[in-house]
């Protein structure tokens, strides 16, 4: 696979609760790079986007609300495989079905009724990383990194 190139969000439960630093460190701590960082408070247009195979689910306006809730911080990370070892590092989308290591299992909770509120997303291929980073960093479509 090679060097690769990932979108990660840390969603607003992970910013709220103060695990920012966490996902960084495990980031860095695989050796992967950082390539930008920001912290950004999402649009209605750019959920839309980012999740448009969602938007015609009934519950697609409780993710849109969940993510518009409060600030996000978008990250490009690259390195080797990153895409699929980010994935296992961030642990099933059901924070309930984590184990303990992954982000998920360690910080994620999900209550009630509602979107699942489980601290990250990352992008799930090289294709979707492309269109992800295109909708949060537009200012770095012109750019190689």
């Amino acid at each position: 696979m090679g060097v690769e190139k990932s979108l990660i969000l840390v969603k607003p439960d992970g910013v709220q609760y103060g695990h920012i630093g966490h996902v960084l460190s495990r980031i860095e701590n695989r050796r992967y790079e950082i390539k930008a960082l920001k912290m950004v408070n999402a649009t209605k247009e750019q959920l839309c986007e980012h999740y448009s195979q969602l938007v015609d689910k009934p519950y697609y306006p409780g993710i849109e609300e969940f993510m518009i809730s409060g600030p996000i911080v978008a990250i490009i990370a690259e390195g080797d495989e990153i895409i699929e070892t980010f994935r296992k590092m961030a642990g099933p989308t059901n924070p309930s079905e984590a184990m303990s290591g992954t982000i998920r299992g360690d910080f994620a909770r999900s209550w009630g009724p509602g979107p699942i509120k489980n601290v990250v997303h990352s992008s799930d291929s090289v294709e979707s990383a492309e269109r992800e980073i295109k909708i949060w960093f537009p200012e770095r479509v012109n750019t190689e990194n």
